[in-house]
Protein backbone atom coordinates (compact mmCIF):
# COMPACT_ATOMS: atom_id res chain seq x y z
CA UNK A 1 0.00 0.00 0.00
CA UNK A 2 1.27 2.79 -0.91
CA UNK A 3 1.76 5.68 1.49
CA UNK A 4 1.42 9.29 2.03
CA UNK A 5 4.61 10.75 1.64
CA UNK A 6 3.71 13.53 4.28
CA UNK A 7 3.28 10.15 6.97
CA UNK A 8 6.49 8.33 5.92
CA UNK A 9 9.00 11.75 6.48
CA UNK A 10 6.75 11.94 10.00
CA UNK A 11 7.88 8.11 10.11
CA UNK A 12 11.63 8.37 9.37
CA UNK A 13 12.05 11.40 12.18
CA UNK A 14 10.31 9.14 14.89
CA UNK A 15 12.63 6.07 13.37
CA UNK A 16 15.82 8.42 14.39
CA UNK A 17 14.50 9.18 17.65
CA UNK A 18 13.73 5.78 18.44
CA UNK A 19 17.49 4.69 17.03
CA UNK A 20 19.24 7.46 19.28
CA UNK A 21 17.09 6.25 22.24
CA UNK A 22 18.40 2.70 21.85
CA UNK A 23 21.94 3.82 21.67
CA UNK A 24 21.60 6.07 24.75
CA UNK A 25 19.85 3.64 26.58
CA UNK A 26 22.33 0.61 25.96
CA UNK A 27 25.37 3.04 26.68
CA UNK A 28 23.51 4.21 30.02
CA UNK A 29 22.82 0.38 31.06
CA UNK A 30 26.28 -0.42 30.19
CA UNK A 31 27.87 2.05 32.16
CA UNK A 32 25.05 1.00 35.17
CA UNK A 33 26.33 -1.88 34.80
CA UNK A 34 30.00 -1.16 35.21
CA UNK A 35 29.38 0.92 38.51
CA UNK A 36 27.61 -1.89 40.12
CA UNK A 37 23.71 -0.23 40.09
CA UNK A 38 22.38 -3.72 39.21
CA UNK A 39 18.54 -2.25 39.87
CA UNK A 40 19.30 0.91 37.06
CA UNK A 41 21.00 -1.46 34.73
CA UNK A 42 17.87 -4.25 34.65
CA UNK A 43 15.43 -0.93 34.07
CA UNK A 44 17.46 1.01 31.60
CA UNK A 45 18.50 -2.18 29.40
CA UNK A 46 14.75 -3.58 29.40
CA UNK A 47 13.84 0.65 28.53
CA UNK A 48 16.63 0.39 25.63
CA UNK A 49 14.96 -3.53 24.85
CA UNK A 50 11.38 -1.60 24.40
CA UNK A 51 12.83 1.45 22.10
CA UNK A 52 13.79 -1.51 19.60
CA UNK A 53 10.22 -2.73 20.26
CA UNK A 54 9.09 0.44 18.79
CA UNK A 55 11.87 0.88 16.02
CA UNK A 56 10.71 -2.47 15.05
CA UNK A 57 6.56 -1.20 14.48
CA UNK A 58 7.47 2.34 12.87
CA UNK A 59 10.30 0.22 10.41
CA UNK A 60 7.40 -2.56 9.55
CA UNK A 61 5.14 0.56 9.19
CA UNK A 62 7.32 2.23 6.55
CA UNK A 63 7.88 -1.23 4.93
CA UNK A 64 3.96 -1.26 4.56
CA UNK A 65 3.61 1.66 3.34
CA UNK A 66 6.26 0.96 0.64
CA UNK A 67 9.24 3.09 1.83
CA UNK A 68 12.55 2.19 2.86
CA UNK A 69 13.75 2.73 6.42
CA UNK A 70 16.64 5.16 6.89
CA UNK A 71 19.03 3.45 8.95
CA UNK A 72 21.41 6.46 9.39
CA UNK A 73 19.77 9.24 11.28
CA UNK A 74 20.30 9.49 14.94
CA UNK A 75 19.43 12.01 16.61
CA UNK A 76 22.28 13.19 18.91
CA UNK A 77 23.09 11.12 22.35
CA UNK A 78 24.05 13.12 25.39
CA UNK A 79 25.40 10.11 27.04
CA UNK A 80 25.60 11.89 31.16
CA UNK A 81 28.74 11.30 33.00
CA UNK A 82 26.81 10.56 36.52
CA UNK A 83 23.41 8.84 37.54
CA UNK A 84 21.63 12.14 37.85
CA UNK A 85 22.48 13.66 34.50
CA UNK A 86 21.86 10.44 32.71
CA UNK A 87 18.47 9.95 33.95
CA UNK A 88 17.88 13.35 33.08
CA UNK A 89 19.40 13.06 29.82
CA UNK A 90 17.23 10.25 29.36
CA UNK A 91 14.23 11.90 30.43
CA UNK A 92 14.67 14.97 27.82
CA UNK A 93 15.33 12.60 25.11
CA UNK A 94 12.00 10.72 26.28
CA UNK A 95 9.90 14.41 26.06
CA UNK A 96 11.52 15.04 22.46
CA UNK A 97 10.17 11.62 21.57
CA UNK A 98 6.85 12.28 22.89
CA UNK A 99 6.92 15.92 20.78
CA UNK A 100 7.73 14.12 17.90
CA UNK A 101 5.14 11.37 17.89
CA UNK A 102 2.07 13.93 19.02
CA UNK A 103 3.62 16.15 16.09
CA UNK A 104 3.37 12.61 13.66
CA UNK A 105 0.00 11.65 14.80
CA UNK A 106 -1.66 15.43 13.66
CA UNK A 107 -0.63 14.40 10.57
CA UNK A 108 -1.24 10.90 10.49
CA UNK A 109 -4.99 13.11 11.23
CA UNK A 110 -4.50 15.15 8.23
CA UNK A 111 -3.99 12.42 5.90
CA UNK A 112 -6.35 9.68 7.07
CA UNK A 113 -4.17 7.11 7.88
CA UNK A 114 -5.42 5.80 11.36
CA UNK A 115 -3.87 2.52 11.21
CA UNK A 116 -0.58 4.54 12.12
CA UNK A 117 -2.03 6.54 14.09
CA UNK A 118 -2.92 3.88 16.41
CA UNK A 119 0.20 2.30 16.15
CA UNK A 120 2.22 6.08 17.11
CA UNK A 121 -0.81 6.35 19.98
CA UNK A 122 0.77 2.90 21.37
CA UNK A 123 4.20 4.31 21.25
CA UNK A 124 3.08 7.58 23.08
CA UNK A 125 1.51 5.79 25.73
CA UNK A 126 4.73 3.69 26.30
CA UNK A 127 6.61 7.15 26.34
CA UNK A 128 4.69 8.82 28.61
CA UNK A 129 2.49 6.53 30.84
CA UNK A 130 5.82 4.20 31.29
CA UNK A 131 9.44 5.69 30.43
CA UNK A 132 9.28 9.38 31.36
CA UNK A 133 6.98 8.73 34.48
CA UNK A 134 9.96 6.55 35.77
CA UNK A 135 12.27 8.68 35.19
CA UNK A 136 10.80 11.46 36.64
CA UNK A 137 9.95 8.87 39.57
CA UNK A 138 13.91 7.99 39.97
CA UNK A 139 14.46 11.95 39.85
CA UNK A 140 12.08 12.89 42.51
CA UNK A 141 13.33 10.16 44.58
CA UNK A 142 16.95 11.25 44.33
CA UNK A 143 15.41 15.15 45.39
CA UNK A 144 13.82 13.21 48.36
CA UNK A 145 16.22 10.79 49.28
CA UNK A 146 19.82 12.49 48.90
CA UNK A 147 21.87 10.94 46.01
CA UNK A 148 24.23 8.75 48.51
CA UNK A 149 20.73 6.73 49.67
CA UNK A 150 19.53 6.62 45.92
CA UNK A 151 22.29 5.10 44.70
CA UNK A 152 22.90 2.37 47.38
CA UNK A 153 19.25 1.44 46.36
CA UNK A 154 19.95 0.87 43.33
CA UNK A 155 22.98 -1.85 44.15
CA UNK A 156 20.54 -5.13 44.77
Amino acid sequence: MQGSPKVIAQLQLLLANELAAIDQYFIHSRMYEDWGLNRLFERINHESEEEKEHATALIRRILFLEATPDMTQRDGLKVGTDVPSMLTSDLELEYAVAAGLKAAIVVCEQERDFQTRTILEQNLRDTEEDHAYWLEQQLGLIEKLGLPNYLQSQMH
